[in-house]
């Protein structure tokens, strides 16, 4: 098993409470999955790695956003998140990466206050698991129609998922050896795998008192003034997973898995709420990474998104949009050599 964790930023956590329950909620789930992966007398051999060489010390910057859109055939608003970039320090070895980031404020731009944990692993060589929980209040309103773009602090979304891909062929390269430059005898030159899985999330905005302002809800119907949203979606993926041994000591990998499922949707307006009739969402995850190792030193580029889109009804549709990039820079451990 190789596991991820990416990212855990924490900056004035605006609901504690919520907060708290989220984390334990993931932790929860993903300890689930790893129990019943492997039997807990493996729990040590699965997680511990004895071996000093293979440990190392990373630095690294990051690019997390969040953001969601509305739109028409005409119009446009979208609701982009500041501070999205971050640096940070972590450790890594052949089993685990840990990074803990620090979003790097801007004192000329309101800050987005946010709570961010996302991970990744391969479990039993054929099972990829993506978890991902994600709150944030305060975004940067912008239009396609020339209003002034504005910070708005009352608007707040939440987005907790995650995609599970059951590979036809055992995975043979660990996203260590691309994220924490780790080679493995066995990798071959290109490794190429298809998959069915499924996904399931539960996506919320909510803004005080519309998500329109009074200068960019003239150019929508009464139906896109939203108060408050709430989705549950429910579907199935494909895609594939694929590895590239390249010259130079550089490593690549590409992921891509589109996906289709149904939605419950509540939208609640100020003075009324329906249901869309559509229950139809749309996704599309993938996945680009580059590594380059020197004698101790790696390099890791990787950048990933998840676009999720869905209709509102009354010709108004809702995207969605996750997107992350990292930059490491890593050195690795050598054990010291007995005279």
């Amino acid at each position: 098993m190789n596991l991820i964790i990416y990212h855990l930023s924490k900056q004035n956590i605006f609901k504690k409470s919520l907060i708290v329950k989220l984390f334990l909620l993931v932790t929860f789930c993903f300890s689930c999955i790893s129990i019943h992966a492997q039997d807990v007398d493996d729990l040590d051999s699965l997680l511990i790695d004895r071996d000093i060489e293979n440990y190392s010390i990373r630095i690294f910057s990051n690019y997390k956003v969040n953001k969601f859109s509305i739109k028409d055939d005409n119009s446009k608003v979208k609701f982009v998140p500041n501070n999205r970039y971050g640096i940070g320090v972590g450790f890594a070895n052949t089993k685990v990466i840990v990074d803990v980031a620090f979003n790097i404020k801007n004192k000329n731009k309101e800050e987005t206050k946010k709570f961010d944990l996302q991970g990744t692993t391969i479990l039993k060589d054929q099972h990829y698991v993506n978890i991902y929980a994600q709150t944030y209040r305060g975004f940067t309103a912008k239009n396609s129609f020339d209003e002034p773009t504005v910070f708005r602090n009352d608007i707040r979304s939440v987005s907790i998922g995650f995609n599970y891909l059951y590979t036809l062929d055992e995975i043979e390269f660990s996203y260590s050896l691309l994220k924490a430059g780790f080679a493995d005898k066995r990798h071959q030159n290109i490794f190429i795998t298809g998959g069915l899985g499924v996904f399931s999330s539960i996506d919320y905005f909510s803004a005080k008192p519309t998500i329109l302002s009074e200068s960019t809800s003239p150019y929508f119907n009464e139906q896109a003034n939203i108060k408050r949203y709430q989705g549950l979606t429910a579907g199935v993926l494909a895609g594939f997973i694929s590895y590239f041994k390249l010259p130079e000591n550089i490593t690549a990998t590409l992921n891509v898995m589109p996906g289709i499922g149904v939605m419950n949707k509540k939208i609640t307006l100020q003075e009324d709420s329906f249901r869309p009739s559509n229950p139809m969402v749309y996704k599309l995850d993938f996945l680009l990474g580059l590594g380059y190792n020197y004698e101790q030193f790696y390099v890791s580029l990787t950048y990933s998104n998840g676009l999720y889109s869905t209709s509102f009804d009354y010709d108004n549709s809702y995207n969605l949009n996750l997107t992350k990039a990292k930059l490491a820079i890593g050195y690795r451990f050598q054990r010291k050599r007995s005279r």
